[in-house]
């Protein structure tokens, strides 16, 4: 909590950090499941994923946490200090960042929400670029994005191509978003590296009023509508993404180089870019109960083990996934770690996930 309202990193009115952790975070099955979703897993530290996040933005005036009815308890036992908003039903982050910011408007009055899911990996000055952003919203009136420089051609993450960039007083850096571009194949990403597009975080800043207006016009429209009530505006809005919902619609957005290393922790084979790997790039993640120890791997490289309490061999393997937690198991080729997403949508047809 910074000293007082409208003070951190210099920003003119009050920052509302709103947390996204409705989502299940289906790749990580079986580690995640509908009863144990990913934001309450501890994947890289000795804390949850949440309880890492709403860690992170300390520095803002207010914190929120956005989930559903079925994770608020949960949600209030891992980030006991942040106010907790409860979204009708689950319909991906266009509703619910349209709801929050309603919720913010009535609550906080002016202020600048700063929107973040609850399950990414970041290491640096998070704080800095998170202020930079913040202020960049107010000063432009406009939707602000963070935008990471890539290391590799990843096909799982949506790119921003910004256009020219301008200083601000401070000499920190912010341009306008010249496209949004959406998850590309392999030799889309490497074309886009060659345009020096930049991976979009998923982090983002803007006031209540800017992003409702932004909204007006699209598939959100109802909860740009003042005159509809919060909840009933909520119901007539589809399940849709942000990113199609408003940002590829807007004119009005912008984007800010962040400077901390970051990774999404969507999928298994993240953990081998967060986690300590032995001298074959093996990467080994167990819990409290189950030492690194309880995975035995022989002539093995290039994989990631999980487990829970339970022993785990794998040999003369490499670039695997083997993830065991309850009574599931699951093995697939390190690459494939997208598709895990297609197991859990049987499972689900089956009532199993």
């Amino acid at each position: 909590m910074s000293d007082a309202p409208g003070d951190a990193g210099g920003v003119d009115v009050p920052i509302v950090a709103c947390v996204l952790a409705g989502g299940t975070g289906t790749r990580l099955y079986p580690a995640s499941r509908s009863d144990r979703p990913k934001q309450f897993l501890a994947l890289d530290g000795d804390r949850s994923l949440l309880a890492e996040t709403v860690d992170r933005v300390a520095f803002a005036d207010e914190t929120v946490v956005l989930t559903g009815d079925r994770h608020a308890a949960a949600v209030r036992e891992h980030a006991p200090d942040a106010s907790v908003f409860v979204e009708p039903e689950p319909k991906d982050t266009g509703p619910a960042l349209a709801y929050a910011a309603r919720r913010v408007r009535e609550q906080d009055g002016d202020c600048v929400m700063l929107c973040l899911p609850a399950d990414h990996h970041v290491d640096g000055d998070f704080e800095a670029v998170a202020t930079h952003a913040a202020r960049v919203a107010v000063d432009r009136d406009g939707l602000v994005t963070m935008g990471v420089e890539p290391t590799r051609p990843a096909t799982g993450y949506g790119y921003v191509e910004p256009g020219e960039f301008q200083q601000t007083a401070d000499g920190s850096e912010y341009a306008p978003v010249a496209a949004f571009r959406e998850k590309p194949d392999r030799e889309t990403a490497e074309r886009l590296l060659d345009l020096e597009c930049l991976w979009n975080a998923g982090v983002f800043a803007w006031t209540p009023d800017a992003f409702l207006r932004e909204c007006e016009g699209t598939p959100l429209s109802s909860l740009a509508d003042d005159s509809l009530d919060v909840e009933p505006a909520f119901d007539a809005a589809p399940a849709v993404s942000v990113d199609y919902a408003v940002l590829e619609r807007t004119s009005d957005a912008y984007v800010v180089p962040a400077t901390f290393a970051w990774d999404d922790l969507g999928s298994w084979d993240a953990l081998a870019r967060i986690l300590d790997t032995d001298a074959d790039g093996n990467a080994v993640l167990a819990s409290d109960d189950c030492s690194a120890g309880d995975a035995i791997l022989v002539d093995t490289t290039d994989s990631v083990v999980a487990t829970d309490d339970k022993h785990v061999s794998v040999v003369d393997c490499e670039d695997l996934v083997v993830a065991a937690f309850d009574d599931r198991v699951l093995v697939a080729p390190r690459d494939s770690s997208q598709r895990v997403r297609e197991v859990v949508a049987d499972l689900r047809e089956r009532d199993a996930f």
